[in-house]
């Protein structure tokens, strides 16, 4: 029974689709911040290939051989202060230090992981707000409509049908209407 437990769990949890829905928000967010980066780059560009152009190739040649002797004059050192009973010590020391810190970086990556999924919640909320005022505008605009079908179906256009279990999700949007038409006028009672 509890591997049927935990599989219902996983299938219902709602973290991951809320960790997507987290993602997608950031990537908006990072994505709109792309034109002034271009802007920046396209400000900053002559100046940097001016100083590419400005350079003597010499020079940079010097440099990278400074550098690769002072690299291996490094190796030769390191190499040459080996010493192989220390060097056990010190691998075994590394290796626990590499559990303890890949631990932590676990606990990091969840941390990381619940705060996204966070974020997607909210914006989950903050879509699904937007969506039923949304609906709420549409049914006061729909609704007049509505109402003069109804009255027409009171004087007879429509042939009344008995109610039946089929029939009794359609009286939902009637509700769902109505309501909708409350808050509308709640909303314009309040502005």
């Amino acid at each position: 029974m509890a591997i049927a437990d935990d599989l219902k769990k996983t299938l219902t949890d709602p973290t991951p689709l809320y960790f997507a829905a987290g993602t997608a928000d950031l990537a908006v967010q990072q994505a709109k911040k792309v034109p002034g980066l271009i802007e920046q780059l396209r400000a900053e560009a002559p100046g940097r290939i001016e100083a590419v152009r400005n350079t003597d190739p010499k020079v940079v040649q010097e440099k990278a051989k400074e550098a690769q002797e002072a690299v291996s004059a490094k190796v030769a050192e390191v190499l040459g202060s080996i010493d192989p009973k220390k060097l056990g010590e010190t691998a075994q020391d590394l290796a626990l230090r590499g559990v303890g810190v890949a631990a932590e970086y676990a606990v990091k990556a969840k941390e990381a992981y619940d705060k996204v999924a966070e974020h997607g919640e909210q914006a989950v909320r903050a879509w699904r707000g937007e969506v039923a005022e949304e609906i709420v505008d549409i049914a006061v605009v729909v609704e007049p409509e509505t109402e003069a079908g109804t009255e027409a179906g009171t004087e007879g256009e429509v042939a009344a049908e008995p109610a039946t279990a089929e029939q009794a999700p359609a009286k939902k949007p009637a509700a769902r209407k109505a309501t909708a038409k409350k808050a509308a006028a709640a909303s314009a009672d309040e502005s």
